[in-house]
């Protein structure tokens, strides 16, 4: 049953690839046909006839997979034998499928790559030798058929060549922000893929597409839901709707995770209170999480958001995080499950500066939460801006199992009409030295629990995927959620590498191409902080959309405001967390404190994030600061048009309808470049009372004109 559900999935699955040739539905797993006629033969051959050693809906997976990928290469389908036969060309199973034609050697080093591991390469079969992938799971042999389709697209395969690979993290997960109204918070790529409404009787195609695409890039974990929880998703009817979802991204490797609302047992249980210390709180999360796991038996866990925008958490009852969460993690403990605990959280009553609000929540904790908590962090102490330092609490917390949250969705970074590459800005942190807990840690080490044993992984993304046809709103956004993978998998990976790879499996293997569009992306992330927010400037955007540029935004709470991030006045600019001012410098490790608490010595990238800065403080070029600014936003408006330019020389060789897409959005992205520069430049000139060098582009418009737009109808909100 199972066999015919996936059969006449992989055709309607063909179907809706084809009906849509370039529009950018297919993503990086375009199987365009092979040109080169010597791999063709080789693909040809191997594709002829096929076994697998084994039976499982993984394997049928990847039977469709490759039934998919063959009918678009060489445009006939593969043969699977029912049968162990010595004609067979290409052999595919587990370690212990293939327990008896493998060394003892061969099978320890296979075992040493973990559950998701896989190799790929010549195997003996009675006497003959034959290409095979094997993995300790079968989700491993799944990773590993992606990675040979990879080398395929990419003109790179060779039967004779030995290759392993096993992921970093051990879980690597989409957050997505997603409503039960369908409605996406922080979303631009139209509504939300989950049709709760027509679920669980109708399962839409979309939803295996979205399986394979996040599997072919080793995605193994997905949260269905906002964080800012709607306590509906725990009810008998929502668990399956999920279950119907789990059911279909289980052949992938993939598991579900729920947001839980914190005050859900008086939301759905009819309680009068939510303390996580109360008999009747623990009972009613154990009975709803053993109620779950009766529906989806491999449910991955609940993600948490706690005391943080308003919403409810421990903190109510006078208890704190640990406490919260490790009662949780307790109804969890038995079935396996994980409680990922999000360290994004401020208080409007606490006056503390609001980059040190988590490390004095969550440090003096560490320690204190059960085995199955993940604390899951973002990069940087304040919001996904353009650019943060990485998190003092990367390093800060050496007891507790700690995550990364990304964005992956571009809520302060152009949201879908900017082109911008996030790997530069995702390898940056990860690259960033600690000292803690040992003097060679960086974020990526401590990640990967090399200093601290930790063997709980977690780096996650906010999603950026919706409705679209092409799924993230910007073809380029694209290359967003595939590097998020690749950098889950290994964050030791490059953006370079990474955007090369995209390149190659999105538009074609031309070297032009893929050096001009290289050029593109690997430029785009610092082009974007220069026409927003360069030398440290931070969460100077407008209010609530968080669409365009804001600095002049004031009322309600001081920590939604921009005045009270880049305190701009008469003087200079620059927020100081110097121990002269918030102190938040010294949550970091004595070695960064040493390298940052100097003007003259913090990479100019941060200066403006630690530093109040005079207007005439000289910078390392002998600019002063204001003319640096002013020299940063101009700079970025011109990066845009010779992204532009770069896009044009390419028209030729980019598909017509991609190509006018991109072509369309880059000129909006010029006109917003050039509205932060004129917006921003002007507003901040009204304190630095000095004019604008003269051999940048001058600012253009009126200040108040700037002032008084307006975006009710923002999307992503």
């Amino acid at each position: 049953m199972f066999k015919a559900y996936f059969l006449s999935l992989a055709l309607s699955l063909f179907i809706t690839l084809s009906s849509f040739a370039n529009d950018g539905y297919k993503l990086w797993m375009d199987y365009q046909k092979i040109e080169n006629l010597e791999l063709k033969t080789e693909v040809s051959d191997l594709l002829s006839n096929i076994y697998f050693f084994g039976k499982n809906p993984t394997y049928e997976a990847i039977k469709n997979e490759l039934k998919l990928a063959s009918d678009s290469w060489i445009g006939r389908s593969p043969k699977f034998s029912q049968e162990r036969l010595t004609s067979a060309k290409f052999y595919l199973g587990t370690r212990e499928e293939f327990s008896q034609v493998l060394s003892l050697t061969q099978q320890a080093e296979i075992k040493a790559l973990g559950e998701d591991g896989y190799w790929m390469g010549p195997v003996e079969i009675e006497g003959k030798t034959y290409f095979s992938i094997i993995g300790n799971k079968p989700v491993g042999v799944l990773y590993g058929t992606y990675k040979w389709i990879k080398t395929i697209q990419t003109n790179t395969f060779s039967k004779d060549t030995e290759f392993s690979d096993s992921p970093k993290i051990k879980l690597r997960m989409l957050n997505h922000w997603d409503n039960l109204d369908r409605t996406v918070e922080r979303g631009y790529a139209g509504f939300s893929i989950w049709d709760w409404h027509r679920l669980p009787g109708y399962i839409d195609p979309r939803y295996i597409d979205y399986a394979r695409a996040n599997a072919s890039i080793g995605i193994n974990a997905v949260s269905l839901t906002n964080v800012n929880a709607n306590a509906l998703i725990l009810t008998t009817d929502f668990m399956k709707k999920a279950k119907a979802l789990a059911d279909v991204f289980r052949p992938y490797g993939i598991k579900v995770f729920l947001t839980a609302r914190f005050s859900a047992p008086m939301q759905i249980g009819g309680l009068e209170t939510a303390d996580p210390l109360n008999s009747e709180v623990i009972d009613f999360w154990k009975k709803k999480t053993d109620e779950i796991y009766s529906f989806i038996p491999d449910f991955g866990g609940f993600l948490v958001k706690a005391n943080s925008e308003g919403q409810p958490g421990p903190h109510e009852y006078g208890r704190n995080h640990a406490e919260g969460a490790n009662m949780l993690a307790d109804a969890l403990s038995p079935h396996g499950g994980l409680l990922i605990w999000r360290a994004f959280v401020y208080s409007h009553e606490d006056e503390v500066d609001r980059h040190m609000q988590a490390n004095n929540e969550f440090e003096p904790l560490d320690g204190k939460f059960k085995d199955n908590v993940i604390i899951q962090i973002k990069n940087g102490a304040i919001d996904f801006q353009p650019r943060e330092p990485f998190h003092p609490l990367f390093g800060s917390i050496n007891k507790t199992n700690v995550g990364m949250e990304f964005q992956i969705t571009q809520e302060y970074l152009g949201q879908a009409t900017n082109l911008v590459y996030l790997a530069p800005m995702w390898e940056e942190v990860l690259k960033s030295k600690t000292y803690k807990p040992s003097p060679a840690s960086t974020v990526g080490s401590v990640l990967e629990g090399k200093e601290t044993g930790q063997k709980t992984t977690l780096i996650a993304g906010v999603s950026n995927i919706g409705t679209d046809r092409n799924w993230t709103g910007h073809l380029f956004a694209q290359s967003n959620w595939f590097a998020f993978g690749k950098l889950a998998w290994n964050p030791e990976a490059t953006s370079a590498e990474i955007a090369e790879e995209w390149t190659k499996l999105t538009f074609s293997q031309n070297q032009e191409v893929v050096s001009k569009v290289g050029e593109i992306l690997l430029v785009s992330y610092e082009t974007a902080v220069n026409y927003m927010t360069p030398l440290g400037l931070h969460h100077i955007m407008g209010r609530s959309h968080h669409y365009g540029p804001g600095p002049w935004v004031v009322g309600g709470r001081a920590d939604w405001t921009a005045p009270y991030y880049h305190q701009a006045d008469s003087l200079g600019i620059g927020f100081d967390r110097t121990i002269d001012g918030s102190g938040a410098l010294n949550q970091y490790a004595p070695e960064v404190v040493k390298n940052w608490e100097d003007p003259h010595q913090i990479p100019e990238k941060y200066l403006l994030w630690f530093h109040h800065v005079p207007w005439d403080f000289e910078l390392s070029n002998g600019n002063t600061l204001w003319e640096e600014i002013a020299y940063h936003y101009d700079q970025g408006v011109k990066e845009v048009r010779q992204m532009q330019k770069t896009w044009d020389s390419l028209e030729s060789q980019i598909d017509p309808e991609e190509f006018d897409h991109v072509k369309q959005l880059l000129a909006i992205q010029e006109e917003e470049a050039e509205w932060w520069r004129n917006a921003c430049l002007l507003y901040f000139q009204t304190f630095s009372n000095r004019p604008f060098p003269s051999d940048i582009e001058q600012p253009e418009g009126n200040l108040e004109y700037y002032k008084s737009l307006m975006f009710p109808n923002a999307p992503g909100i």
